[in-house]
């Protein structure tokens, strides 16, 4: 029920503020509005407020909406309203009334980024993790705990933004040229080549590949919970317990002593702990269990987490006013320019059509980020905004962008396109948008049914 409140909640408001903006620019010409509509479809719900001329319509299928304007292409027009119908205006003002509808999503996005950064942001702090050796980043020289101050002079507060700018950078195949705070509080530059990875590497985790993981506090082998009547427990351990070595093989993490337990199913192991200052030894016998084919042991406990430590790793990313609105507009003009170079990539073969998404993907992330809270939800919005906007902008028949392209060979040719073009590109237009929407849909199923 979350998930399908959220994706009903964004829909309504991605289409109403796409559609106000139409609505806004119509009026502003004088174009008379005969129907607002959010959805396609059969009309469920419909009100005219007196006095007024247009119907506010809800309809059945509610994955887009519409502004019915007055036109002499769809009927007949009394003579004293043709100086209102959409056909009469100016080319330019046509243009202006198509292009508002993408325009609205994108202001839209420039909004709730602007509260986003004046309210805070949390995130990773940007401090580097274990480097893995024979990775880019292992070869550029960066160390764990060294925090990237800036990428190629873009300030970078949270490792999100690391992330965000990475992604760039393998899609441009720039190399990238990284700031680092040491422990000591000195500066020191880094070239981080990214030319070992393409766009495809995108479709999976790229971080890891450039060796590049967030900084997490070490998680020692104490013992913070045990399952009632689990091995551990049967065996004697108790909360707190401090594991020192397994058959003589010193444990510093947890992690160790977990790779020592999954390896080690129905065989006995010698302990050593660390109880209350005093050093005990005991032997466990962790049972087998099935993971996914491959037989490992367990024992039914579960790490101590300093929930101090990790609390420390988190930072929140906020601006004063004027700055919010700056990086506002920065990070969805940079989320626009991304999403061209992607569908341009997708185009060309060099980046998977699986990265395309459907409405039932589009659901699962409003219902993941709604759930993350308020903030996470305002992000959620802000993105699909943009991408709604810059679809729309594509020049495809169908779309406000194929409008506005007629409109453009109009105004430097000086007369409309032909009857016949229209036509031939309405019938692009479906192909390739029923095509699009099919690729979507395949790939919601698929992330369904293959995780």
């Amino acid at each position: 029920m979350m998930t399908l409140l959220a994706f009903i909640v964004a829909i309504a408001v991605l289409v109403v503020f796409h559609e106000l903006g139409h609505y806004w620019v119509a009026r502003w010409c004088d174009v008379k509005v005969l129907r607002f509509s959010v959805g396609f479809g059969k009309v469920i719900y419909a009100k005219r407020f007196a006095g007024g001329e247009t119907e506010w319509v809800i309809s059945a299928i509610p994955l887009g909406g519409y502004v019915k304007m007055l036109d002499e292409r769809e009927g007949e027009v009394a003579a004293n309203e043709l100086s209102r119908t959409f056909n009469r205006k100016s080319v330019l003002q046509r243009m202006a009334i198509v292009v508002a509808g993408p325009i609205a999503n994108l202001l839209l996005a420039i909004a709730l980024y602007f509260v986003l950064f004046i309210h805070g942001v949390p995130g990773l702090k940007p401090i580097i993790g274990e480097v893995a050796p024979n990775t880019p980043a292992a070869a550029a020289g960066l160390q764990s705990k060294k925090t990237i101050v800036s990428i190629d002079g873009q300030a970078t507060p949270s490792w999100q933004e690391i992330r965000w700018v990475m992604l760039d950078k393998i899609l441009q195949q720039q190399a990238a040229k990284i700031e680092l705070r040491t422990q000591d509080g000195e500066s020191e530059f880094r070239i981080l080549e990214v030319n070992a990875l393409t766009a495809a590497d995108l479709d999976g985790d790229f971080m890891h590949k450039l060796g590049l993981k967030p900084y997490q506090p070490p998680v020692y082998p104490i013992i913070g919970k045990l399952v009632d009547g689990g091995v551990a427990q049967r065996a004697g351990l108790l909360v707190d317990d401090r594991i020192i070595s397994v058959d003589g093989d010193p444990v510093e993490l947890w992690e160790d002593w977990v790779a020592a337990v999954r390896a080690n199913p129905n065989k006995a192991l010698d302990i050593e702990i660390e109880r209350a200052g005093m050093q005990l030894k005991m032997r466990v016998t962790p049972e087998p269990f099935d993971d996914a084919g491959k037989t490992i042991g367990r024992i039914g406990a579960a790490a101590f987490i300093d929930r101090t430590a990790f609390e420390a790793m988190i930072t929140t990313v906020s601006y004063p006013p004027v700055a919010a609105l700056q990086e506002a507009f920065r990070k969805t003009w940079d989320t626009s320019i991304f999403s061209l170079k992607m569908m341009g990539k997708m185009v060309m073969g060099e980046v998977s059509m699986k990265n395309l998404s459907g409405p039932i993907t589009i659901a699962d992330y409003a219902g993941q980020s709604a759930q993350l809270g308020l903030g996470a939800y305002i992000g959620f919005l802000a993105l699909i905004s943009i991408s709604l906007g810059v679809l729309n902008l594509l020049p495809i028949p169908l779309l406000d962008g194929g409008h506005l392209l007629y409109y453009a060979v109009e105004f430097f040719k000086g007369s409309p396109v032909s009857d016949g073009a229209w036509e031939a590109g309405q019938k692009v237009g479906i192909a390739l948008l029923v095509t699009m929407m099919a690729f979507a849909l395949f790939n919601d199923i698929s992330r369904l049914i293959l995780g």
